[in-house]
């Protein structure tokens, strides 16, 4: 699960691997830290994000973070079929702000509540339930647009 997380939050997998070991080896030295009867899986998410914002930190912040405003337009290097695919999907989520990425991630995808995923990122949880809203209006619209422009060359070709 962390593996997951940290390479949907960084793109890369050596990267992703190395978030989560540190992430890991941090946890191991915490571990006295670490609240019995809490979950174990929000506490760990919460140091692999502290570690990946800490390394974000050291200037990776600018080629991690990809506005889903830029241009949906541009050309795709993968082949399209005439639906929309996972890889559609997966790219909707990748181009969302980091703040948006991480709840969508969290909640949707992980499995967190909105109340574990605002504790695990120490935010309220109407800023949870605000980023969750805006992160799925962005891939509903990024979506919206593969199935026109993927209808259009349907109809292209017929």
């Amino acid at each position: 699960m962390l593996l997951r997380v940290a390479l949907r939050l960084s793109h890369n997998f050596a990267t992703a691997e190395d978030l989560v070991q540190e992430s890991m080896l941090r946890a191991w030295r915490s571990f006295h830290q670490f609240q019995p009867g809490t979950n174990i899986k929000a506490w760990l998410v919460k140091i692999l994000l502290n570690q990946w914002s800490t390394s974000l930190k050291s200037s990776e912040r600018d080629r991690l973070s990809v506005e889903l405003n830029e241009d949906l337009t541009a050309p795709v290097e993968w082949s399209r079929a005439p639906h929309l695919e996972t890889v559609d999907v997966v790219r909707a989520i990748d181009l969302l702000l980091p703040e948006y990425r991480v709840v969508l991630l969290l909640t949707v995808i992980e499995g967190f509540t909105c109340k574990e995923t605002a504790e695990t990122l120490s935010v309220p949880i109407g800023t949870v339930m605000s980023r969750l809203s805006r992160a799925r209006e962005q891939v509903k619209k990024y979506l919206n647009t593969c199935a026109n422009s993927s209808s259009k060359k349907a109809n292209l070709l017929v």
